[in-house]
């Protein structure tokens, strides 16, 4: 049974569940595998890290994470997404005693402060716009345990001009204005004024995908 989607004024993609693995790896064109392996790279897990995943869709980027988790050590991921769809099929597919799936709204973590030592997203924030990417970001900084590390992999200001086209093209297609904030750039000056350190531009992909780092300060 299909689980029922969270309220959010973000954009959900229930409809994509069906066909979402496939079409993903389109987007990425062929360079999924090393798109994957660069966000894998900045979170750098440990196995006994906790680690939320912010927007995970079908979770199979989830699931590749969860390989290196050891449940003995206390080691799992959580995949979150608002989309009941899309937990549905992450759960049926990929869930396990290290991986987990729940229907949860990025902007209201259903976690207490410091439940995690890593949260990652890839490709989530461009879907909703600029007070969610501030609330999601904030509570992202609120369970993350001091020291703990922010991967974020998403749309960017373009550094190619293909990159520009690419990005104007899909926020006009797609009636997503939230693209238009990414691409204006707002993500980094968002972690920042989230708490933060300063993010670092790690990888850029197809000239308009960018995979930033940063860190919640070790407490005091």
């Amino acid at each position: 049974m299909r689980l029922a989607s969270k309220p959010t004024k973000g954009r959900t993609l229930d409809y994509a569940a069906p066909v979402y693995d496939l079409l993903e790896p389109l987007c990425l064109l062929s360079r999924q595998a090393e798109y994957d392996a660069a966000v894998f790279s900045a979170l750098n897990p440990q196995p006994a890290d906790r680690i939320l995943d912010l927007g995970c869709g079908t979770g199979a980027q989830t699931q590749q994470v969860s390989l290196v988790l050891d449940p003995q050590l206390g080691g799992a991921i959580t995949g979150i997404d608002a989309a009941g769809a899309m937990i549905t099929a992450a759960r049926e597919k990929r869930g396990s005693d290290r991986c987990f799936f729940e229907v949860m709204a990025a902007e209201k973590l259903d976690f207490p402060d410091r439940s995690f030592d890593a949260v990652m997203s890839s490709l989530f924030f461009h879907h909703i716009p600029l007070d969610l990417k501030r609330a999601s970001l904030s509570e992202a900084y609120r369970v993350l345990k001091p020291g703990g590390t922010l991967v974020v992999a998403d749309m960017d200001r373009p550094t190619t001009f293909l990159g520009g086209l690419v990005s104007h093209a899909s926020r006009g297609l797609f009636f997503q204005p939230q693209i238009a904030e990414n691409i204006r750039g707002v993500l980094p000056e968002l972690m920042s004024e989230a708490g933060f350190t300063q993010p670092e531009r790690l990888q850029h992909f197809f000239g308009y995908i960018t995979v930033f780092r940063c860190h919640k300060e070790e407490a005091r």
